[in-house]
């Protein structure tokens, strides 16, 4: 995405009801307040952002207190230990700090703070995009204040902090996944001192509980082209401190003039063409995981070439693992992913050669509400420098997907539930819960997904009486 990039704070913003508002509760309160930050970098940029930082000279909750006041009936969020206040007016939200000098011990991220000047505040920023501030005061209101030249890296498009980049990414090492995550969002480059000190101090990463690291990891995953974020990140270290099966995707080998390609590469292919497709963040997440088992089950067979047979059913094992070490959920989304990267071999090997009915049912039985999400994997898999077989591939891969609609029009599979449940079974045969229940469910299932019978109550139940016939069953009123 290309920005335009105001050189000073717009009017049209200086006008709207909230920026007004604060104005003048400053005013009236004699206070001296800034809106700092990630609004003032997002409005340079014409980006949409709904979220206003306020910095003042003295107690931020005091001033935040003054403004809930002024609205009237309004509830402010107070977090004591960090002195700062949250309201919401309208569509915004308004969070509300002193401004602060901080000092740093070498291993905790928690700083010692004292009260200080603009000046101060600004210094401690990670970025100097982030540091552009702009007066809330009568005499200067609006004026933009820049004291690192942020203006300057908006418009050369560089992710720069504001002091020496060591000092920086030592106190807080957080700040290196942001770098990072600016730099995809924004598609923006890392100043070259600062990327220097982020593959220096990378191993300062592991102070960082993982549940911070795995959010400014989701909104790379979330961004437009994500790939960029993985590259700097398998770059500078940082991948490795945290997701080394993934590293473990990188790299060629090479047997009998044999090669195979880079997982590493072709995943972060496949991860940003899902992301032209989907906003999905957890299908996204299939992508990233389609092909993480590929290092453990890499063979080379001297008549076909290199192989990764079993790799998705391992795949699949791996997901809860990873998910757990991440702190990424462990609800639906984890058994969606991984549903996702077990079956992701599906579709394609049903490009490979003429699909049957029998092989579509099963596919949409087994993927459910999520046959569609598992289409877009399976399409934005098909990568390939040879583009004569990438044409083949993508040509059966719309006849698959025709011939899923097909299916499930006709047979209607997706998320079925078979006509015939377990209790009718023990009612017909009146017997208690056993295997031959069991047994004569899946033959009535399998028979069904073959196209032996149709998805009938009617045909299922003579299919049900036949085979408890055949397993030495007589039925109650036959």
């Amino acid at each position: 995405m290309v920005y335009s990039i105001h050189t000073d704070i717009p009017e049209s913003i200086l006008k709207l009801e909230v920026i007004q508002l604060l104005k003048n509760v400053v005013e009236k309160e004699g206070k001296e307040a800034y809106v700092i930050g990630g609004y003032v970098r997002d409005i340079l940029l014409d980006r949409k952002v709904e979220d206003i930082d306020v910095v003042t000279t003295g107690s931020g909750i005091e001033l935040a207190n003054s403004v809930a006041r002024e609205i009237g009936n309004t509830r402010v969020k107070v977090f004591k230990n960090f002195g700062t206040a949250m309201l919401r007016f309208k569509k915004w939200e308004l969070e509300f700090v002193g401004a602060r000098k901080e000092s740093y011990i070498h291993n905790s991220r928690k700083p010692v703070v004292e009260s200080g000047s603009l000046e101060d505040d600004q210094l401690r920023r990670d970025f100097t995009i982030n540091a552009l501030a702009f007066s809330l005061k009568a005499d200067d209101f609006g004026k933009l204040i820049d004291p690192f030249k942020g203006l300057e890296d908006l418009e050369k498009k560089i992710i720069r902090t504001p002091t020496d980049p060591k000092i920086t990414f030592s106190d807080d090492p957080l700040r290196m996944m942001r770098a990072i995550r600016f730099a995809t969002q924004l598609n923006f480059n890392i100043e070259k001192k600062s990327l220097q000190a982020i593959k220096e101090m990378s191993h300062r990463l592991e102070i960082v509980s993982m549940e911070r690291i795995t959010v400014e990891l989701n909104k790379i995953v979330a961004s437009e082209k994500p790939s960029k974020g993985f590259k700097l990140l398998f770059n500078t270290g940082l991948l490795n401190v945290f997701f080394p099966e993934l590293v473990a995707l990188q790299g060629v080998d090479e047997v009998d003039g044999v090669k195979h390609k880079d997982n590493f590469y072709h995943t972060l292919e496949v991860l940003d063409n899902v992301a032209q497709m989907s906003d999905n963040l957890w299908l996204r997440w299939a992508a990233i995981l389609h092909d993480i088992a590929k290092p453990a089950t890499k063979r080379f067979n001297p008549e076909i070439g290199w192989t990764f047979h079993g790799h998705e059913d391992r795949g699949a094992r791996m997901v809860p693992v990873i998910f757990k070490r991440l702190k990424l959920p462990l609800d639906g989304k984890m058994k969606y992913v991984k549903k996702m990267v077990a079956l992701h071999l599906r579709p394609i090997a049903l490009t490979k050669e003429e699909a049957t009915d029998s092989a579509i049912r099963r596919l949409l039985f087994d993927a459910g509400d999520d046959v569609d999400d598992l289409m877009i994997l399976c399409k934005c898999d098909i990568t390939s420098k040879n583009e004569r077989k990438v044409k083949k591939y993508l040509k059966n891969y719309e006849q698959v997907k025709q011939k899923l609609i097909d299916v499930e029009e006709k047979d209607r599979i997706r998320n079925w539930q078979p006509p015939i449940s377990g209790e009718l079974i023990m009612e017909t045969f009146n017997i208690k819960p056993s295997k031959e229940v069991g047994i004569i469910k899946n033959n009535i299932k399998e028979a069904i997904l073959d196209g032996e019978i149709q998805n009938d109550y009617s045909e299922a139940f003579e299919y049900m009486i036949r085979k408890g016939k055949e397993l030495g069953l007589s039925p109650v009123n036959p």
